[in-house]
């Protein structure tokens, strides 16, 4: 009987024991999976760190203000040629401290394999259900990397003149494809919420195109943008968090309108829908040839002579007499490139300031007589419309 009388005793003190474990395993809190990874990619881009490190202060200004709440920011930067530092910027309290999580030796972001292991590394330290790739150095839309120098200086290396912003360095061995950045992306797996280009040109239907299958949307501007870039201290809350293309193309025309050189130019692209725009555009060159005597009269978006980009919506215009074609491209265009802002004029180092009297907000360099426009033939957009 007192043997009985221990067993129930023993039963019950485990079976209390098992209760209390429970309601403790039940009050313990669950780890939320990060719900957005910011990465902020600058590859060495010669004359350009102090303005990156601007751009990483005025993001750290608005991560300060309370902007993250289940985001990280995870920033890889090319300091030096030989050296590229991965950081973390996080809240502590009222402030932003930079935790420094890694460096590159030698890093050649040039190579696909070298991007793509970059952002494997950012999914292992940060790992997120969504992720967004801000890229911050100088632009040239779709243009292939240069091997040549004997050219007429580009925007970016001129020094007589307010500086704008090729993705990547001055010279070829620091300049990345378009195409490379896409393949890397795919490589790694991370298909991005957005791709942000902080650089001149790369609002681009050719460049676009290129990146279709690596994201959703691309930000970028479709002239040169100013070397100070975009205004983080101000826009970074449209794209930490629930991203606001609509607020964020607001805020960049608000401070471009009063900046010292007032000349701003943005434009959000749904890749999603670039497919259906080629289409389109496909049927239209099948029946329509430009008549070049219009050149002139097409809104250019560079400074460039002959010029490299033109507007796209305006170039269609002048290529397109068939009304119906015009009208669907033109409503497909619209679902493109829903949202985007431009000031009177845009600005380039080239030439100075140019009027915009047409904006689609996206170019193409389909009629440019510039040389280095030849290489357009075997641009996946060229190949997708004709």
């Amino acid at each position: 009987m007192n043997k009985m009388k221990h067993y129930r005793r023993f039963l019950l003190l485990l079976l209390a024991t098992f209760m209390l474990t429970s309601c403790h395993d039940d009050d313990e809190p669950i780890d939320e999976p990060t719900e957005q990874t910011v990465i902020f990619f600058m590859p060495w881009s010669t004359n350009m760190t102090p303005y990156f490190e601007q751009n990483i202060a005025d993001f750290e200004t608005a991560i300060k203000g309370g902007l993250l709440k289940n985001e990280r920011v995870i920033v890889c930067i090319s300091s030096t040629t030989s050296r590229a530092n991965v950081i973390e910027l996080r809240q502590e309290q009222n402030r932003c401290v930079r935790d420094t999580l890694m460096f590159y030796s030698q890093p050649d972001f040039t190579q696909r394999e070298n991007i793509s292991r970059m952002l494997n590394d950012v999914r292992t330290i940060a790992p997120a259900r969504r992720y967004s790739l801000i890229v911050g150095c100088h632009g040239m839309g779709w243009l292939p990397v240069s091997t040549s120098r004997t050219r007429s200086q580009y925007h970016f290396e001129r020094d007589d003149v307010p500086q704008t912003r090729w993705f990547g360095g001055f010279t070829s061995e620091y300049q990345i494809e378009t195409t490379t950045l896409a393949d890397a992306i795919s490589d790694a797996g991370m298909r991005m919420e957005y791709i942000m280009f902080d650089d001149c040109f790369m609002s681009s239907v050719e460049a676009a195109y290129d990146l279709k299958d690596a994201t959703d949307y691309l930000i970028g501007c479709p002239t040169e943008i100013m070397i100070y870039g975009f205004p983080y201290h101000l826009c970074t809350r449209h794209l930490v968090g629930t991203v606001d293309y609509a607020a964020l193309c607001q805020t960049f025309y608000d401070f471009y309108s009063h900046y010292t050189t007032p000349c701003g130019t943005i434009a959000v692209t749904d890749c999603r829908e670039l497919d259906a725009l080629a289409a389109i555009v496909r049927d239209i060159n099948l029946t329509q040839e430009f008549d070049y005597a219009l050149l002139s009269d097409v809104q250019r978006m560079d400074g460039y002579s002959p010029p490299l980009f033109y507007d796209l919506g305006d170039y269609i215009a002048h290529l397109c007499t068939d009304q119906n074609l015009l009208d669907a491209f033109n409503r497909q265009l619209e679902l493109t490139v829903p949202y985007k802002a431009h000031t009177a004029q845009y600005y380039s180092a080239s030439n100075g300031f140019n009027d915009i009297h047409a904006y689609s907000g996206i170019t193409t360099s389909a009629p440019s007589h510039n040389t280095r426009s030849v290489g357009q033939a075997k641009t996946k957009w060229y190949q997708a419309t004709h």
